[in-house]
């Protein structure tokens, strides 16, 4: 019997089933989910003619390995993991076609962390509450409970015909972000910067952080100049995407898509959902600093992004 789709070979560090994430669910303490990356994961889908919400997989620092069972025309966009088809180098932020029994494989960054790799007419997996997207602890997306892919999966997707015509195409190097520039965030303020003082708005401004050892899916802890936040009493409430947390000793977390629902901590505001896909790409050591942002001027950027990819 001829095997169809994508075998994983190597699953690498971290593989994961990503579509926009799960929503309408963060009462019952479940989260977004969705790629870190929202803006390589929407070209990459983009490039193939998708539709914005189709099932990619996130390849996060490389070193995986697949072979293809069925001929089908990819896409991948985000960080340069040095991607090679029978160890022919491929073009990033770019489509192509692979034929059965080709191995297509990532190796570590070249810059940036994770990469998006797409496939015309999105991976095969079965929605739960209404999301393909991995969630590890929520034990929900992928194949299995969340699970990152493991060696041996394999994922379905419509196959090209033999005589079907596909163009490849290539995004333009203006589209293309430089993920080893300093990176600067644009802030949306929250309400919750009125219990700040003048003395700790401006530190929070002022300081040039760097991205630290601590980061993952649920947020990224940055770390600057020292600053004691005092000790503000409040209630847990629900958490924004790309909320800005001011823990006890100072040293800010942002956090993504596999936040927790709910936290305590005092927060400035939130990191502008268009920037946060550079912030996603940054590697420890890297430098960060933070913008107050215009809510108008960014609600309509994001507009405008929405509608050009079909949100």
């Amino acid at each position: 019997m001829t095997q169809s789709g994508l075998k994983v070979l190597k699953p690498g560090p971290l593989s994961l089933v990503q579509d926009l994430g799960r929503f309408g669910q963060a009462h019952n303490g479940i989260t977004q989910g969705g790629p870190l990356d929202e803006y390589a994961y929407s070209w990459a889908n983009c490039i193939l003619g998708n539709h914005v919400n189709l099932p990619c997989i996130e390849i996060t620092l490389g070193q995986t390995e697949f072979e293809i069972c069925s001929k089908g025309a990819f896409a991948i966009c985000g960080a340069d993991l040095k991607a090679t088809l029978d160890d022919k180098p491929l073009t990033n932020w770019s489509s192509f076609i692979a034929n059965q029994g080709q191995i297509l494989r990532f190796s570590l960054p070249k810059n940036g962390l994770r990469c998006y790799l797409a496939v015309q007419g999105g991976f095969t997996v079965t929605p739960q509450l209404g999301s393909c997207a991995s969630v590890e602890r929520d034990k929900l997306g992928g194949l299995t409970q969340g699970q990152p892919l493991q060696e041996g999966d394999r994922l379905d997707y419509p196959p090209l015909s033999a005589n079907q015509y596909f163009e490849t195409k290539q995004l333009s190097f203006r589209f293309q972000p430089d993920y080893d520039l300093p990176i600067t965030l644009r802030v949306i303020e929250g309400y919750q910067r009125q219990s700040l003082s003048r003395e700790a708005i401006n530190w929070f401004y002022d300081t040039e952080f760097e991205v630290s050892k601590n980061i993952n899916r649920m947020g990224y802890r940055l770390q600057g100049s020292v600053f004691n936040i005092p000790d503000i009493e409040m209630q847990s409430e629900g958490i924004a995407l790309g909320a800005i947390q001011l823990p006890p000793d100072g040293q800010p977390i942002v956090l993504f898509s596999d936040r927790q629902t709910i936290g305590g901590y005092p927060k400035i505001g939130c990191v502008s959902r268009i920037d946060l896909p550079r912030l996603a790409q940054a590697k420890p050591g890297q430098k960060v600093r933070f913008v107050k942002g215009s809510q108008r001027e960014l609600q309509q950027d994001w507009i405008a992004w929405a509608n050009y990819f079909g949100y």
